[in-house]
């Protein structure tokens, strides 16, 4: 048997194998460190988070600041939050390693639950250790599509500043029922660091990227496409489905959809209990108060967009985890097994009125196109042009200090994430292709161990 030939479990149950043989050996501890297969070094520390991009003018940092603030917020019934809601800061959701950020490590989901005076039941999925989780049900009760967020609390119970009860009696969903039935799809906070570098890279420049390397991508059994916006046809590209076109427009989605706060995109109350309509006109709008400053005109999600915009993008750690000369050999490794096909390592800004955001290389390490990925993370949720098996290229960068992998959260484990890739297709009314990344999972099995733990270890040091 070639062990290093053989599949990445195959090899981790024989190398578990032969150190059980050692425990009698003289050289126990030899035996047992040569035995050792690749394992993710886990999240690492150092570097900074949630700062501003470097070069930004006085009033840019203003907004920037202003933006971080609002970002910060919590906020309560008397602000506009509810009827129904899945946190109550964007803060909250993008917290780690900085805000900003994805699921921190502790959950604030579990106390949100019942905070205040709520009553609501923490669904089966939801955990103290584990991701922020949105749910959108895949089915709705005819059988005809849904996709939609279906926030997990509501705010019946529940009293804020004034202590008053807020009279509302909307009740929260069956979600352990439905996830119990297969029709719950999670989805956890995507980082927003650098995403202003994101939105500013040309659709153009996208579209010639995906195009570029045909041939090695058409061996490999790579294709993708683009998302686009449905009126205009611009390129999408926030969200696990590149389903947003614009900072601002997934701003305004995500003050509605996981704060339940209405806005001037998204101005219609998503809970039509008539005891739940507190407020007639949307939550949150421009100059809804007294203009003191330019920024206190502002809506909320203009601030939101502003500050995601603003954000200075991950630095990646030349040294950690594993040294510098590791990290090296393990890019080498990415582009040689496949890796950077679709987790494309650069791509270069435009010109903009931002000098900061203005013709920057960005060290994304994605390609921001939809590629099938197979029934093994299917979430059967359909969003613009992507299919219920097509999900964004996540973006790399600042991998190294994320918590959660996947779309779902399902593991913090960089090798079973890595693993999660391959999936052969499917059949049925709801069938998937196989995924496009199964050769490239092929080509990281067949790694030895040095050469696969030095790919880990330039992944954590991204």
């Amino acid at each position: 048997m070639d062990i290093h030939a053989a599949s990445a479990r195959t090899r981790r149950a024989f190398a578990r194998a032969r150190a059980i043989t050692c425990w009698s050996a003289v050289v126990w501890v030899a035996c047992v460190t040569a035995a050792m297969a690749a394992s993710d070094p886990g999240v690492r520390s150092g570097g900074t988070a949630g700062v501003p991009l470097s070069g930004l003018t006085p009033d840019q940092t203003t907004l920037f600041i202003a933006g971080e603030n609002s970002f910060a917020e919590v906020e309560q019934l008397n602000e506009g939050l509810g009827p129904r809601f899945n946190l109550d800061s964007c803060g909250g959701c993008h917290a780690f390693p900085g805000q900003g950020g994805s699921s921190p490590p502790v959950n604030p989901q579990v106390t949100l639950a019942t905070a205040m005076g709520a009553r609501n039941t923490v669904p089966s999925f939801i955990s103290v250790n584990g991701p922020i989780r949105e749910a959108r049900f895949k089915f709705g009760a005819s059988g005809a599509r849904d996709g939609g967020v279906h926030s997990l609390f509501v705010i019946s119970g529940r009293t804020d500043a004034s202590g008053s009860a807020t009279g509302c009696t909307a009740v929260q969903e069956d979600f352990n029922t439905q996830y119990s039935r297969g029709n719950v799809s999670m989805r956890i906070p995507t980082p927003t660091f650098g995403a202003g570098l994101l939105e500013n890279i040309p659709d153009s420049t996208l579209a010639a990227n995906l195009a570029a390397n045909g041939q090695a991508k058409f061996q490999m059994g790579i294709s993708g496409h683009l998302n686009t916006e449905g009126n205009d046809g611009r390129v999408s590209r926030f969200g696990w489905k590149a389903q947003n076109v614009s900072l601002l427009m997934f701003s305004g989605e995500a003050y509605n959809v996981e704060m339940g706060i209405t806005n001037e995109l998204f101005q219609t109350e998503r809970e039509l209990n008539p005891t739940c309509q507190m407020a007639p006109t949307p939550n949150d709008v421009t100059a809804k108060t007294t203009i003191a400053t330019t920024t206190d005109a502002l809506s909320d999600i203009e601030k939101f967009s502003l500050y995601m915009r603003f954000l200075a993008p991950p630095q990646a750690s030349t040294s950690s985890p594993g040294g510098s000369a590791s990290i090296a050999r393990g890019r080498q490794v990415f582009a040689q097994i496949g890796c950077a096909l679709c987790h494309t390592p650069s791509l270069t800004t435009d010109a903009a009125q931002v000098a900061a955001l203005a013709n920057k290389p960005v060290a994304l390490f994605s390609d921001l196109a939809l590629h099938h990925m197979g029934p093994r993370l299917a979430d059967n949720i359909l969003q613009g042009n992507a299919a219920g098996d097509e999900f964004r290229t996540a973006p790399l960068w600042g991998l190294g200090q994320r918590v959660f992998f996947l779309h779902d959260g399902r593991t913090s484990d960089l090798v079973q994430a890595i693993q999660s890739h391959a999936s052969g297709g499917s059949s049925g009314p709801n069938g998937f292709a196989p995924s496009e990344a199964n050769r490239v999972v092929a080509n990281y099995n067949n790694l030895r161990d040095a050469s696969e733990q030095d790919l880990l270890n330039f992944l954590r040091s991204l």
